[in-house]
């Protein structure tokens, strides 16, 4: 197997080609991923009391360390979450986050909904993308197009398929006598 092949694989949407389906994705990628920007600013505003109050109280070594790590993760994956950039590996890294702040959650209040709820909605969103990719409107599908040019002319009738799909649910209704 080709690194372009490998490349072509990771970085190819699983594709549903509807317009307000597209554009829902990236809106979902935009919201979730401004919000995670502001989690990763949270935690470097004071990353000793972050430290102590969560990974510490986990038991985990490293404490001031991996702060850092879940701090950065979101700080850079978030972003390109929002561009749909490299998206799959950066929707891992920001699932892996929320599976340990889950797991912080339930060691603090067990399986309360009001402690989990905020984290497991993060998980869920970035398990879809890290499961389907960024969607048409990315640069991870302009990357494919690049990297697998026999998938440009398919993504090129995707891409017709959204733009035909639109104009259909724009035009105005005929009414027949």
């Amino acid at each position: 197997m080709s690194m372009n092949s490998i490349l072509t694989k990771v970085f190819r949407p699983n594709v549903t080609p509807n317009f307000w389906n597209q554009t829902s994705w990236a809106i979902l990628r935009a919201v979730v991923g401004i919000m995670m920007i502001h989690n990763g600013l949270d935690k470097l505003s004071n990353i000793e009391s972050f430290a102590q109050a969560y990974v510490a109280y986990m038991g985990l070594p490293f404490p001031i360390f991996l702060s850092y790590v879940a701090a950065f993760t979101e700080l850079i994956g978030a972003p390109l979450l929002i561009i749909g950039l490299i998206t799959r590996p950066a929707a891992l890294g920001l699932f892996a986050t929320m599976c340990v702040a889950m797991y912080h959650h339930v060691l603090v209040a067990g399986f309360s909904i009001p402690y989990l709820e905020l984290s497991a909605i993060y998980a869920a969103c970035f398990l879809f993308f890290l499961i389907n990719g960024a969607g048409l409107f990315s640069s991870d599908a302009l990357i494919t197009n690049w990297l697998d040019k026999s998938a440009l002319s398919a993504q090129a009738k995707k891409i017709m398929l959204l733009e035909k799909s639109f104009n259909s649910a724009e035009a105005p209704k005929t009414v027949k006598k």
